[in-house]
């Protein structure tokens, strides 16, 4: 059969008049609809992923409980209190009472006045609260998400010191059962006092690395303690890392990011304070009223007083020019430091990305491997050394190499969920995988 022919059960009759014709037609449109139609349409979408419960829950709290949280929701505070307060009338009326003596003639008057802000000030400065709130709102965000990253982190490096440790621990009672067996090996004359020595000393050596895996075992919890992390709450917790979905090409822009948020209000807030800025170089004026009597010669005739005033500031030797200058200074440095983020935000997305599918592509091949299957290899290499198909030194070196394996295997573990939070941060998932979306 011809390779452009098609198969009567997938195709309508019509089709086997003309099947070159035919295939020629489907594969122009196939192209056209790749070059037509938007990228999205082809985009795979992330799969709806979340964290096991009782894994969001202990983030959860631990969020509700950590310094930050406390520190954020202050910053928050401060930042709508400050939105009041912009929103407050910008100035108060002042009362005055005055007496003047002239010679015989006595003047006593009472008034108030009240300087108006004719050009908008208060309006213009609660935009720039408002601002400020937004950029607070997406710091706050940007808190939240970074905190995440680190417990989950903290957690899967805990996760590996504790894999390691037992490892160690198995290698030290493979290395100790090892020494007994030498021990009755050189009794009976199978192996010599130097084999036996060297016995000793992969014992010596395996209790030395265990105390360095006891140690870095110690440092992972405090590292993780320091994230409001309870491994005691969590020791019975495993890393899922068999749900773990494919890395997908992103269906989220960089404007919704945290980071990019905060760049961008930062960018809108110095903005707005370049107009407070012009504002202020707009003199108010403060109008007044007053009234009194005015009494002729002591005891004599009185008469009433009654007036106006109005007071314009003059911006004669300051003109406040400097500071509207300042104000742009920084608009500027805020829309270029937005820019930057833009741009390290498509990097570090792409590069997220990449080193999570080849860590999930290694993780995947190491657990496929035939060699990281540690117990089959151990109960192997014992059986060959007591034949006397293996020397003492080749023994404990394929040994060593296949503990070693495994401590690798725990490590890349790890270096699997470091990327894949990484992954989830960059490409703006973290916060719904950890069950934050949403939470102050």
């Amino acid at each position: 059969m011809p390779s452009d022919t098609v198969d009567s059960e997938d195709l309508p009759m019509h089709f086997f008049r003309s099947p070159r014709r035919r295939f020629v037609v489907r594969l122009a449109f196939a192209a056209l609809a790749v070059f037509v139609l938007p990228e999205s349409a082809f985009a795979a979408k992330t799969p709806d992923v979340l964290a096991p419960a009782s894994i969001r829950g202990a983030l959860q709290a631990a969020w509700q409980r950590h310094p930050s949280y406390r520190a954020t929701e202050a910053q928050l505070a401060a930042a709508r209190a400050r939105l009041d307060a912009a929103g407050q009338p910008l100035y108060n009326p002042e009362a005055e009472l005055a007496s003047d003596d002239e010679g015989p003639d006595r003047t006593t008057t009472a008034g108030l006045s009240l300087t108006l802000d004719l050009s908008g000030k208060r309006r213009v400065r609660r935009d720039a609260a408002s601002a400020r709130v937004d950029q607070a709102t997406a710091e706050a965000r940007l808190h939240r998400r970074d905190f995440a990253k680190q417990w989950f982190t903290g957690w899967a490096e805990l996760q590996t010191a504790n894999a390691r440790v037992r490892t160690g621990e198995r290698r030290l009672t493979l290395m100790t059962r090892f020494v007994d067996l030498a021990q009755k090996q050189f009794s009976a004359d199978d192996i010599s006092g130097l084999e036996r020595d060297l016995a000793l000393l992969a014992r010596d050596e395996a209790q030395a690395e265990q105390s360095q895996l006891m140690a870095e075992q110690a440092e992972a919890q405090a590292r993780f303690r320091a994230v409001g992390g309870s491994p005691e709450l969590l020791a019975n917790l495993t890393l899922p890392t068999g749900t773990l979905p494919p890395p997908t090409a992103a269906d989220s822009s960089i404007e919704q990011l945290p980071d990019w948020l905060v760049a961008q209000a930062a960018a809108v807030a110095a903005e707005r304070e370049v107009t407070v800025a012009r504002r202020n170089r707009i003199a108010d004026p403060t109008l007044g009223a007053y009234g009194g009597r005015k009494r002729f010669d002591m005891g004599g005739p009185s008469d009433n007083v009654v007036g106006v005033s109005i007071r314009v500031p003059l911006f004669v030797r300051n003109s406040y020019r400097a500071e509207v200058v300042a104000a742009q200074a920084d608009a500027d440095v805020a829309v270029a430091d937005r820019d930057r983020v833009r741009i390290e935000l498509e990097g570090d997305r792409q590069r997220a990305i990449d080193t999570y599918a080849a860590t999930q592509s290694s993780w995947t091949r190491w657990q496929a491997s035939r060699g990281t299957d540690v117990e089959r290899r151990t109960t192997l290499l014992e059986r060959l050394w007591r034949e006397g198909e293996l020397s003492t030194s080749d023994y404990l070196q394929q040994l060593k190499q296949t503990l070693d394996t495994q401590l690798a295997g725990a490590e890349l573990e790890a270096r699997l969920w470091r990327s894949y939070a990484d992954y989830l941060a960059a490409t703006g998932q973290l916060e719904r995988w950890a069950g934050l979306e949403g939470t102050p």
